[in-house]
């Protein structure tokens, strides 16, 4: 895949000197660099299409609220899995039409890299090292791709030593990228997951514009799995189209033909999910998107899904797959009903610390040491 390279840089003063603005400084002397004034930000809105220019921007700044925070997926009605998420990154260089930050950070859509890590850190220590007897799993790929900046930022070296040092974390890497590079040489104790977003060949090629192609995905799993790494794979979202079960099928079947289910921590199935101000961003931005031809209706939260009994089809015969092949791998679903979760797997689970143990286990002894902090 092609690995990004912003077209200009902004500093906030005071930042010159973070670790990481020099880092990428050094890797891309050639661009243009300005220094701006806290709060000062290129206006976008008279572009026409402002969140695809705001990816051409690198912006460094400090992050002054709270990093940890729990995954927006515990919406109210919805089955939790009691996930936390930190953001070190805000916006994404690839473009996947569906993506929901097309809405969400439609009017801040320069690509933001936060320069504190040490403040992240810190945070995270005093949360998890208080609290010895839980276990927490946590991500960095709410707000961004995890690894698709880690050739300029090299975040992960920071990152990767940190949560192998604790035994009651685990750090989930989600990318749709090849980058995998700065990962190779560090150890990981098993404290580290590094995930991929699966989806068949065909509609990788059509919906997830400059993210790495499903063999170059492989590629870089089975890497990381030869340097320790632990896994997961995320088909999240499910994409309904005329020949679906064979794309998947096929899809599956390379994908474990592959890698070594043992090595693989968790599997994830979640339904593709569209706020109606989102669906009227990709009408504009993508055009020729397939995406908005299903049948789709606007569930509870507002947020539009296939209907219901296809989606569960789908949900069925993919967690029917994916347990032939790796039987004794955790799969759950993200941003689903508990009604939903009864027609798949036959129950729900009685509450999300049940669930978190279950993706957790065997890492878990005791559902009860899971929580929020």
């Amino acid at each position: 895949m092609h690995h990004y390279q912003p077209q200009d840089i902004l500093i906030e003063r005071g930042e010159e000197n973070a670790p990481v603005v020099r880092r990428v400084l050094q890797r891309l002397p050639q661009l243009p660099v300005r220094l701006v004034d806290r709060g000062s930000r290129p206006s976008t809105e008279s572009l026409v299409d402002p969140f695809g220019a705001g990816k051409k921007t690198l912006l460094f700044t400090r992050n002054r609220s709270r990093f940890l925070e729990h995954c927006p997926a515990g919406t109210p009605g919805l089955v939790c899995c009691n996930y936390l998420v930190v953001s070190l990154i805000s916006n994404c260089p690839m473009d996947c039409s569906y993506c929901f930050l097309q809405d969400y950070l439609a009017n801040n859509p320069l690509l933001t890299v936060y320069t504190n890590v040490d403040d992240l850190l810190g945070e995270l220590a005093a949360v998890v090292d208080r609290q010895p007897w839980k276990q927490f799993r946590i991500g960095t790929g709410e707000l961004s791709d995890s690894l698709a900046l880690d050739p300029l930022l090299g975040f992960s070296a920071e990152l990767v030593p940190f949560f192998a040092q604790r035994d009651n974390v685990l750090l989930e890497l989600k990318t749709k990228t090849d980058c995998v590079e700065g990962l190779l040489e560090l150890d990981p104790q098993g404290r580290t997951v590094v995930s991929w977003t699966i989806t068949p060949a065909e509609i990788t090629e059509a919906e997830e514009h400059g993210t790495a192609s499903f063999a170059e995905r492989l590629d870089a799993a089975r890497q990381v799995e030869r340097a320790g790494y632990r896994l997961g794979f995320h088909f999240d979202p499910l994409i309904e189209y005329p020949d679906w079960q064979a794309g998947y099928g096929r899809t599956i079947e390379r994908l474990f033909s592959a890698i070594d289910p043992r090595h693989v921590a968790w599997l994830s199935l979640g339904s593709l999910r569209l706020t109606p101000a989102l669906r009227a961003t990709m009408r504009r931005r993508f055009p020729h998107t397939r995406l908005l031809s299903g049948e789709q209706v606007r569930c509870a939260d507002g947020k539009w899904r296939t209907f219901q009994p296809r989606r569960v089809k789908m949900y069925r015969t993919l967690s029917r797959w994916l347990r032939r092949a790796a039987p004794s791998v955790p799969v759950y679903m993200c941003m689903e009903t508990a009604p939903v979760w009864e027609k798949v797997f036959g129950q729900a689970p009685g509450c999300d610390k049940d669930l978190a143990h279950t993706i957790l286990s065997p890492s878990l002894t005791d559902p009860a040491t899971i929580d929020a902090p």
